[in-house]
């Protein structure tokens, strides 16, 4: 299931960046996640991104939760139960604390990455299950570029980003921070589309998504994702190819919106 948060995090003129005027605490998004099955978009499970605010002696942040969960009845073939957070400035969405903690198939894993922005550096801890047994921990220091960001703040982080000004084929690089590796992924503007979603009929911001440096993604154009044409830019539509096969994210309610 990482792979469908991984995704939408990674879906020449410069791109313009905003203050965030796009989401609050307390906006709740809910999607259903369907996957490829013997040649079958299937249903699988659900996912949820949920934003609450988190007040720390130092500051007021955002906490941007998202979770997904198989549907009861596909447990037993691929359980899965995963939990991606990060804490992040409310006006720029600067990342401060990641998490990461899931369970798919039986097999575990958790990630936690601290943010130093004044020195430019990433503290990570990697916990994984021994095979005999109980846990180890990996601890590393990363140093990162300015614009590097975890997969739930750069998902949210798009949705900040002023789409109407932009033209088609406008692109930029930025770097996504995913198991300790800095990945390079480009974001390209297709232009608008209007598509039939389950919140309604909605004109949608296009982008396309690639990867540097990288075959993960497959074909021209079919990793997608489809943002609302308006203040909220919510993400109501992805789809992604892979060499194992394609999926894709379709929303199924929207509340607490900002605008």
């Amino acid at each position: 299931m990482h792979k469908f948060f991984f995704i939408i995090a990674l879906l020449s003129s410069t791109l313009i960046y905003s203050q965030n005027n796009a989401f609050k605490a307390g906006e709740n998004l809910t999607f259903t996640a369907s996957y490829n099955m013997s040649g079958v978009l299937t249903e699988l499970a659900q996912v949820k991104m949920e934003t609450s605010e988190v007040k720390t002696s130092k500051a007021t942040l955002l906490r941007l939760k998202c979770t997904a969960t198989t549907y009861s009845k596909w447990d037993n073939f691929f359980k899965i139960r995963d939990l991606y957070e990060s804490y992040v400035s409310p006006s720029t969405v600067k990342p401060y604390l990641y998490k990461r903690d899931i369970y798919e198939g039986g097999y575990s894993k958790f990630v936690q990455y601290k943010y130093s922005h004044s020195k430019g550096t990433v503290t990570s801890l990697i916990r994984k299950k021994k095979k005999t047994g109980g846990t180890y921990d990996q601890n590393k220091t990363l140093n990162i570029s300015s614009n590097t960001k975890d997969i739930v703040s750069t998902i949210y982080f798009l949705r900040t980003l002023d789409l109407k000004s932009y033209a088609t084929g406008n692109s930029k690089t930025l770097t996504v921070l995913f198991d300790n590796k800095p990945t390079e992924v480009v974001f390209t503007y297709l232009g608008k589309e209007s598509i039939s979603t389950n919140i309604g009929n909605k004109m949608c911001f296009k982008l396309s998504i690639s990867i540097k440096n990288s075959d993960v993604l497959k074909g021209n154009n079919n990793n997608i994702l489809w943002l609302t044409a308006d203040e909220n830019k919510i993400p109501v539509y992805a789809k992604f190819k892979v060499a194992v096969g394609n999926g894709e994210l379709k929303i199924k309610s929207a509340t607490g919106l900002k605008n």
